[in-house]
C-alpha cells in the first residue's frame, strides 16, 4: 500500500489519545524491568531444570517429560492471540491492561509452586505425565495473562526509536539477573547443602526442588504485583480501548488477518520460530552439557550461571549502542551472526579433540569466558528484535488505524512458545540417540554417548540459528521509517 493510502486508512479509523504524557520517572522504569523477572523465573525453571528434574530425579521418562512440555506450550500458544487481542480491546476504569495483569499473579505463583512438588511414592509414569502435563498448562497460560498485556505496555510507555531499546535493555537486564538469581542459589547454596548419605549430589534430592518452588513462587507474585502497581500510575496516559462496536468471529478473524500481513512482521514471526525452536533445544541441553559433557560441579555450574549476571549486563549496555550506531536491525543481524556462531564452540574445539581433559582447569574457564561472551550477545540481540517489534505498533497504525501491542506481543511469543517445545523434543531425540540412560551418574556415561550427544547437538543449533538470521533480513523498518509513521500518525 502507498503511503498516502496508509495515511488514509488511518485517518478513516482514527484513535482518540488522552492527554500526553510526561517523561518516564526513574520508579516507573525501575518497576516495569522488575515486572520481568517473573517471566524469567518461570523461564529459567522450565528451560533449565524441568527436563533434568522430571526424567533424572522424578522418573519419568525424558520423552514424555518432552511430550507434556511440548502439549504445555502448544496450548499455552493457543491463548496468546486470544489474550492479546482481548487486552487490545478490554475496556475498564483501569485501561486495557492491568486487570489481566493483577489477575494472574495467584493463579501463576500456586501452580508454579505445585510443580515442583509431583505424586512420587508409587506415582505411575501416566500419573506423573498427567500431573507435569495439566501443571506445566496451567502455570503458561495464566502467565500469558501476565506477560502479554505487561510486554504490550512497551510501545505504549514511549514512542522513542532509541527510548524503547533502553527501556526493553532495562526490562531484559532484570528479567535475566532475576531469574538467574534463583539458578545460582541453586547451585551455589541449596544444591550443595542439598547432600545426604543417600544421596550424594544435591542436583539429583526432590527436595532441593520443592524448596526452589516455593521460593520461586514468592519472586513471582512480588514481581507480578510490583511490575503491575509500579505502572498503574500511567493509565491515564495509554491508549485507551477502540470504541464499543459488535464483536464477531470473523472481525475478530479480520482484524488479526489485517494486521498480521504486515510484512515486516512476517519477517520477525518466521525468526521467532526458528529461534524458539533453537532456544528450546539450547535451554534443554544445557545442564546435560554441564553435569555430563563437561563433568562440571555444582559450584562450577553455580559460576556458569553467576557469570550471567555479566552477560546480562553486557546485553544492556551494548543493544541501546548497537542500535543508535548501527539501527536495530543491522545491529540485531552482526550481533546474531557473532553470538551464534560462537555459542556451539567450546564443543566443537572438544569434538576435534583440541581441549585438554575435562579435569584441567583451562577448561572450565575456557567454557566460562566463552558462555559470558556469547549469552551477553543473545541478550543483546533478544534486546534489539524486541526493540524491532515495538517498532511495528506505529507501521501498522498507518495501515489499519488500530493500535494491536497486544496482538504483536502474543503472536510472537505465540510462535516462540509453540515451537520452542519442538527445540526440546529435539533436546530429548539428541539423548536418545546419544543412548544417554535415564538416572544416570555422571561416571556412569560412557565416551561414546558424550561424543554423540555435541555431534548430533551442534550441527542442528547452528542451522536453525543461521536460518533464523537470515529471514529477518527481509524487516523493513529503520529509525527514518519509523519517524515517517510517527509524522503521518500526527504524533
Amino acid at each position: 500500500m502507498h503511503d498516502a493510502d496508509r495515511g488514509a486508512a488511518a485517518a478513516a479509523r482514527p484513535l482518540v489519545f488522552p492527554v500526553a504524557a510526561p517523561p518516564l520517572g526513574r520508579w516507573t522504569r525501575l518497576a516495569f524491568g522488575l515486572g520481568a523477572i517473573a517471566p524469567g523465573v518461570a523461564a529459567g525453571g522450565f528451560e533449565f531444570f524441568l527436563l533434568i528434574y522430571y526424567s533424572q530425579v522424578v522418573g519419568l521418562d525424558a520423552r514424555l517429560v518432552g511430550l507434556a512440555i511440548l502439549i504445555a506450550l502448544i496450548c499455552d500458544a493457543i491463548s496468546d492471540p486470544i489474550v492479546g487481542y482481548w487486552s487490545d480491546n478490554f475496556r475498564s476504569r483501569w485501561g486495557r491492561r492491568h486487570p489481566m495483569m493483577y489477575a494472574s499473579a495467584i493463579p501463576v505463583a500456586l501452580s508454579f509452586f505445585l510443580l515442583w512438588s509431583p505424586p512420587q511414592e508409587g506415582a505411575s509414569q501416566s500419573v506423573l505425565f498427567w500431573y507435569l502435563l495439566v501443571l506445566a498448562v496451567t502455570v503458561r497460560t495464566a502467565l500469558t495473562f501476565y506477560r502479554t498485556p505487561s510486554s504490550a505496555l512497551t510501545p505504549e510507555l514511549t514512542a522513542d526509536y532509541g527510548e524503547r531499546t533502553s527501556l526493553i535493555s532495562l526490562r531484559y537486564f532484570l528479567g535475566w539477573t532475576g531469574g538467574n538469581a534463583l539458578s545460582v542459589w541453586m547451585f551455589f547454596i541449596l544444591f550443595p547443602r542439598s547432600k545426604t548419605p543417600e544421596i550424594a549430589d544435591g542436583r539429583f534430592n526432590p527436595e532441593a526442588y520443592l524448596t526452589y518452588g516455593t521460593v520461586a513462587a514468592v519472586v513471582i507474585l512480588l514481581s507480578i504485583l510490583i511490575g503491575s502497581i509500579g505502572v498503574h500510575s500511567r493509565i491515564p496516559y495509554l491508549t485507551p480501548a477502540p470504541p464499543k462496536r459488535r464483536v464477531t468471529f470473523r472481525l475478530i478473524f479480520g482484524e488479526l488477518l489485517e494486521t498480521l500481513s504486515n510484512r515486516s512482521f512476517l519477517a520477525l514471526f518466521a525468526g521467532a520460530m526458528l529461534f524458539g525452536i533453537a532456544a528450546g533445544l539450547s535451554s534443554g541441553m544445557s545442564l546435560y552439557f554441564f553435569i555430563y559433557f563437561w563433568g562440571f560441579s555444582e559450584i562450577e555450574t553455580g559460576m556458569l550461571f553467576l557469570g550471567t549476571f555479566v552477560a546480562a549486563l553486557i546485553g544492556f549496555v551494548l543493544a541501546p549502542i548497537a542500535s543508535r550506531r548501527m539501527g536495530k536491525k543491522r545491529g540485531a543481524i552482526i550481533v546474531g551472526l557473532v553470538a551464534f556462531l560462537g555459542a556451539p564452540l567450546p564443543i566443537v574445539l572438544r569434538l576435534a579433540g583440541l581441549l585438554p581433559p575435562n579435569d584441567d582447569p583451562f577448561v572450565f574457564w575456557f567454557v566460562l569466558v566463552a558462555q559470558i561472551i556469547d549469552v551477553g550477545l543473545i541478550i543483546c540481540f533478544q534486546i534489539l528484535f524486541s526493540a524491532m517489534l515495538a517498532d511495528l505498533v506505529e507501521d501498522s497504525e498507518v495501515t489499519t488505524g488500530r493500535r494491536s501491542e497486544g496482538v504483536f506481543n502474543a503472536a510472537e511469543t505465540f510462535v516462540d512458545k509453540s515451537v520452542r517445545g519442538l527445540g526440546v523434543m529435539a533436546a530429548s531425540a539428541v539423548l536418545t540417540l546419544a543412548a544417554l540412560p535415564t538416572g544416570a551418574k555422571v561416571e556412569e556415561v560412557s565416551a561414546d554417548t558424550l561424543w554423540w550427544m555435541g555431534a548430533l547437538y551442534v550441527p542442528l543449533v547452528l542451522a536453525l540459528w543461521l536460518s533464523m538470521i537470515a529471514v529477518i533480513a527481509r524487516y523493513q523498518i529503520d529509525e527514518a521509517k519509523h519517524a515517517e509513521n510517527l509524522r503521518q500518525l500526527g504524533r
